[in-house]
């Protein structure tokens, strides 16, 4: 209960996270306070503070300068939301994580320390992640978003791994080689980095059409070349144009496997595998609809929460194709 608990908020987590940039929130809080920063603004002086030190930063000066009081407090309890559920999964992990330490013993839940101090790290990235956009940039590094973000997935799947290995024992005599759930899972967390890029340079923005990127299949305004460059991952229109590709070849790759399976008449992995392929296409087609409607916020923040219930689906496909499903002793 406490692992399935921790997971469902890391994936709250995960959404908040993604409408806390989709609004444009993050750079509204401009220092990290761990202990004094859980209570938001009280009064009217508290207020005008954080919002001087927000006009501070060239998010304002470039970008918001007209921007009111009550404009700001919108973006600002986004981010402020962000913050305090990090700090709540942090007490709602390590306070359990002692309780059980104290019946099971320390070497037996040491994978779960090594989480805690991942979710500790996490916290560290989130800032060194908002710095980026504090001095000379209007919004945060994407590279240093994408890494905030793919160490989110990482603990939520560690998470729900181990939730897997308390809960399901499950010993398959027909399974497909390891290496094709854990490839194709890798194959998800590299789109979801290429899916940072976008959010975090806006590149959803750039070309709202489907399936050609304005008149051709590649982007108007580039080059093949340049996708031989290592600057075609800071170019908005051919990250998008990564993006898109790499989601084809991921169908691709899934339907083989959906063969494979089929061929070899492995009926205990059907199921599983006819999953992680709705929720493919279900990603997919989200995607498309996020691009034609230029990254509206609702479609927009569906295609992120079909990510999670993705990648959580491939972490099972993965966890009943391996050996190590074994109980955690208790």
């Amino acid at each position: 209960m406490w692992l399935i608990t921790m997971f469902f908020m890391i994936a709250l987590m995960i959404f908040v996270g993604g409408l806390t940039r989709l609004t444009d929130s993050g750079l509204s809080i401009t220092k990290w306070q761990l202990f004094s920063g859980i209570l938001p603004p009280l009064n009217r002086d508290e207020w005008i503070m954080y919002f001087n030190l927000y006009k501070e930063i060239p998010e304002f000066k470039l970008q918001n300068f007209n921007m009111s009081l009550q404009e700001f407090k919108i973006i600002f309890w986004w981010e402020w939301a962000h913050r305090f559920l990090g700090r709540l999964i942090g007490i709602a992990f390590i306070l359990p994580l002692i309780y059980f330490t104290t019946k099971l013993g320390f070497k037996k839940l040491f994978n779960l320390y090594l989480i805690f101090a991942l979710i500790c790290f996490q916290g560290f990235l989130g800032w060194y992640m908002v710095q980026s956009g504090l001095v000379y940039d209007v919004d945060v590094s994407h590279f240093r978003l994408s890494v905030h973000l793919l160490f989110a997935f990482i603990i939520l799947s560690l998470i729900f791994w181990n939730y897997l290995k308390t809960k399901v024992k499950i010993n398959l005599e027909n399974t497909i080689n390891v290496i094709f759930p854990l490839g194709f899972l890798s194959l998800i967390f590299l789109q979801i980095i290429i899916g940072a890029f976008v959010s975090g340079m806006d590149a959803g923005k750039v070309y709202n059409s489907w399936p050609l990127m304005g008149n051709s299949i590649f982007p108007d305004d580039n080059q093949y070349i340049n996708l031989f460059k290592l600057s075609a991952f800071s170019d908005p229109s051919l990250v998008q144009f990564i993006h898109r590709k790499l989601a084809y070849f991921i169908g691709f790759v899934y339907l083989y496997l959906l063969l494979k399976i089929y061929k070899n008449k492995m009926k205990q992995l059907y199921k599983s595998i006819n999953i992680v392929g709705i929720l493919i296409l279900l990603q997919i087609v989200l995607g498309i609809f996020t691009l034609l409607y230029g990254a509206q916020i609702l479609i927009a923040s569906m295609h992120q929460i079909s990510s999670i219930f993705l990648v959580t689906s491939c972490i099972y496909f993965l966890f009943i194709n391996t050996k190590s499903n074994l109980q955690l002793s208790s």
